[in-house]
Formats: C-alpha cells, sequence, structure tokens
C-alpha cells in the first residue's frame, strides 16, 4: 500500500512538473521574437532554455535590421520574482547567481550587443551606445513580463552593475530593485580618483614594495623578456595590436591596478633576494601578459569601445618609470582602452554626468555592493542620505570578494530586510545559507 501510494505522488509531481514545462513552452512559443531551445536545467529549477531574441540594430529606426541577441532563461515558477542579469559579456554558461537563489526566484541572463554570439551585421560600432543596450533589455523584460508577471530585479558584476545602473535610469518601471555588484561609475575617460585611490590604499609600505617590484621587473627586461616570450608561445599569445614589448610595459603598469583589484596581499610580493622566475611567476599571477594579446583585446573590443565613448575607464601613470618604460610613452599616460581596429572615437561624459545626478536625487532601491580593497572602489556610487537605497563596502574584499555570502550576518540581514522591504515579500535564505555559508 506505502509503495502504491508513493507511485501515485510521484506520478503526481511529474505531471505537474511537465504541465509546468508545457505551459512555459507554450508560452515561449506565443512570444513574438523569441526562438528557443530546451538546455540542462539547473539544480532546484523545472527547466531552463537558451534564447535567441530578435532586437533591432537602431531601437530608433527599425528599417535598419536586426541581430539576434543571446539569453538563458532558468525558469522555477512563474509567479516567483524575476533575476535579470545585465551581465553582457560573453556569456557561454547559464549561471545561477546568489541573488537568484536568495530570492528563490527565475533567471534571465543576457548578453549584450556586439558580445559573444549577439553581434550584427554588419558590425557597426555606432549602435554600441548604453541607449541601444538598455533598449535591448527593456524589450526583453517587455517580452517574458507576458509570463514572469512578478517583481522584477536587476543585478550584474562589474560592468554589467553599470549596466544596471543604466537601465534602471532609462526605464525605471522595470524593475523593482537594482542590485550592482563592484560597479565603478567613471566621469571620465581616465579616471584620476583611480590614482587617489593607489596612493592612499593599503600601507605606505606595502604601496613602495609595489612600485620597487614593477621597477625590478622593469630593470630586468632582458632577462624577463624571453621568459614572457616563451610562456607566451605556450599560451598561444599573439601581439600585433600592441607589439610584444607594449604589452610587456603595460603588463607592469597594469600590475598595481590589478593588485588592489583581486585582493591580492602584500606578503605575496616577492622579497628582493627572490629569483627572477618567481617574479616573472607572481607577475603573471597577479596581472597577465595574455590580458594584452590579440586574442583578449579582441575579446574585450566592444567593452574597450563603450568605456572610450561613455562610459569612462583609467590609464596609467608613468612619472615613476620614465628612465624604464622603452615602448610607451612617458611624457603622457597610455590608457587602458584598446577599442576594435584601433579606430579613432570621442569621449562624451554628458550621458554619466546626467546619470551621476539621478543617482543622488532618484536613484532609491537600489543595493550597492563593493570590495574595499577594490580598486574599482575608487569611483563607486557615492553613498547619500538623499535617496532609500544602501551601500555595502566589504572590508578587504576584492573584485571577486564583494558578494552578499561574503557579508557579516549583521548587513546580510539588513540587506535581507531592505529587499523584503521593497518587493513587499518575506525571504526564506535557507536555500542561499545551504548553498553559500556551509
Amino acid at each position: 500500500m506505502k509503495r502504491y501510494i508513493v507511485l501515485v505522488l510521484l506520478a503526481a509531481l511529474f505531471q505537474v512538473t511537465a504541465a509546468q514545462e508545457f505551459s512555459i513552452e507554450n508560452a515561449l512559443y506565443d512570444l513574438p521574437d523569441v526562438i528557443f531551445k530546451k538546455i540542462e536545467t539547473p539544480e532546484g529549477f523545472s527547466s531552463a532554455w537558451e534564447l535567441r531574441v530578435k532586437q533591432p540594430i537602431d531601437h530608433q529606426d527599425p528599417s535598419k535590421g536586426y541581430f539576434y541577441q543571446k539569453a538563458y532563461l532558468s525558469n522555477l515558477e512563474p509567479d516567483q520574482p524575476m533575476v535579470i542579469v545585465t551581465e553582457g559579456y560573453e556569456q557561454n554558461q547559464n549561471i545561477v547567481y546568489e541573488l537568484t537563489h536568495l530570492l528563490q526566484a527565475n533567471q534571465v541572463i543576457v548578453e549584450h550587443r556586439y558580445f559573444g554570439e549577439s553581434i550584427p551585421e554588419p558590425e557597426d560600432y555606432q549602435y554600441l551606445t548604453l541607449e541601444q543596450e538598455t533598449a535591448d533589455l527593456h524589450h526583453i523584460n517587455q517580452l517574458l513580463h507576458q509570463i514572469y508577471k512578478g517583481k522584477w530585479i536587476s543585478t550584474g558584476i562589474s560592468k554589467g552593475g553599470q549596466t544596471t545602473i543604466y537601465y534602471r535610469y532609462f526605464y525605471p518601471a522595470d524593475v523593482s530593485v537594482s542590485v550592482p555588484y563592484v560597479a565603478p561609475f567613471n566621469l571620465k575617460l581616465e579616471e584620476d580618483r583611480i590614482y587617489n585611490f593607489l596612493d592612499t590604499v593599503g600601507t605606505r609600505a606595502c604601496r613602495n614594495k609595489i612600485r620597487a617590484f614593477q621597477k625590478r621587473i622593469l630593470r630586468n627586461r632582458d632577462k624577463v623578456l624571453p621568459m614572457l616570450h616563451w610562456y607566451s608561445l605556450g599560451a598561444g599569445y599573439h601581439y600585433t595590436y600592441l607589439s610584444f614589448e607594449q604589452a610587456f610595459e603595460y603588463t607592469v603598469l597594469e600590475y598595481s591596478f590589478s593588485f588592489w583589484q583581486w585582493g591580492h596581499s602584500c606578503g605575496e610580493i616577492p622579497p628582493a633576494s627572490a629569483s627572477l622566475e618567481q617574479d616573472v611567476r607572481h607577475l603573471l599571477q597577479v596581472s597577465d601578459i595574455g590580458f594584452f594579446s590579440d586574442d583578449q583585446i579582441k575579446k574585450y573590443g566592444s567593452h574597450y569601445y563603450q568605456a572610450a565613448t561613455q562610459m569612462g575607464y583609467y590609464g596609467y601613470r608613468t612619472d615613476d618609470f620614465k628612465k624604464l618604460l622603452k615602448a610607451l610613452p612617458v611624457n603622457s599616460h597610455p590608457l587602458a582602452t584598446f577599442v576594435p581596429d584601433k579606430m579613432k572615437v570621442h569621449y562624451n561624459d554628458s550621458l554619466a554626468r546626467k546619470v551621476f545626478n539621478w543617482i543622488g536625487t532618484e536613484g532609491n532601491h537600489f543595493i550597492y555592493i563593493y570590495g574595499g580593497s577594490d580598486t574599482w572602489s575608487a569611483t563607486a556610487v557615492p553613498p547619500t542620505t538623499n535617496t532609500d537605497a544602501l551601500w555595502f563596502f566589504l572590508p578587504g574584499k576584492g573584485h571577486g570578494g564583494a558578494r552578499i555570502r561574503n557579508m557579516s550576518a549583521a548587513n546580510r540581514q539588513k540587506l535581507e530586510e531592505k529587499l523584503s522591504q521593497w518587493l513587499n515579500t518575506t525571504i526564506d535564505d535557507t536555500d542561499f545559507n545551504n548553498r553559500y555559508l556551509q
């Protein structure tokens, strides 16, 4: 009898799951502009789909043509909240974000235009703007909102966090809450706040140790370059956008930025007595020369284009290394924006400044999460009491460590209470705690 009851319950559960999956599939069929296929379902979800959404190349003039934008949809329950992930970079995996687990939500990850497989033809960069990019997100929101009618939350990390902010500015009614992680909000092409950060972060002794290490690498370039050549050969790196020596010098200049960005400690820096092999190994762990190779520059080319035209970025001071640089100019600050095909672009700060002012007066229902030691915290959205928003700066955390799961229990509770208030729901964090805090 017991066995019969178990079989009946299992059959009923299967029927419910199959019916829901069938209804979601039917609902997707009913959406215009969407092509989809079923993919592996993440643990805890009922189904998952890879979407291809038809988008105008120019939302202001659809006659310019269309392209298909890739997205991943993980379905839990249509009545549950929906987290839209504005991450943007090449999306090869359907990763479930911690905020999705915390809210027990559905999730859609959207690959940005001009990244990965979401590239219009012809690849005309004049249509790679924040206005067009956020219009893509809005279109996806409007389509999926026909299925997922509950509260929507936007989130993203780094550039994805920046996009979350701009998306909310252009389409404030699309989501109820925005949670950008480690999102710089730059106001200049060469942000001098980065320099101020690098001049004050950590201890003076640590900053001196970083600078001494950079100089030691440059002074030994004749021995270091052959090591990096063989390393690059083995890794399959090529250098034509930048020469090999330019890539080497950029790698050394980038070292201090990456050191703090990724949460390294001063104890990791080899002492002056270390072998050159130890120095090079450490350099590559912190600032890999492959980041300046052709493949990587091409991979992030659209990101560099946006930074160089609307989103701002950073450069490198050379004053301390003037006598040690040979391939890069020493009387100016080389920029870290390597735009596709070295095209001539113009930086316009008007949108960034407009949105920055809006954030400080109307940017309600935002939760900003930053790493206290992350270089990008230098251009964080500054805390204010003028809006209903929360800021968290996690002490000692870098770009990859500034996450809800790494907050103190008191701060997690504060965040959950605010989310509950804004979303008008009760948050059950049992699943989140089991996944991240055990």
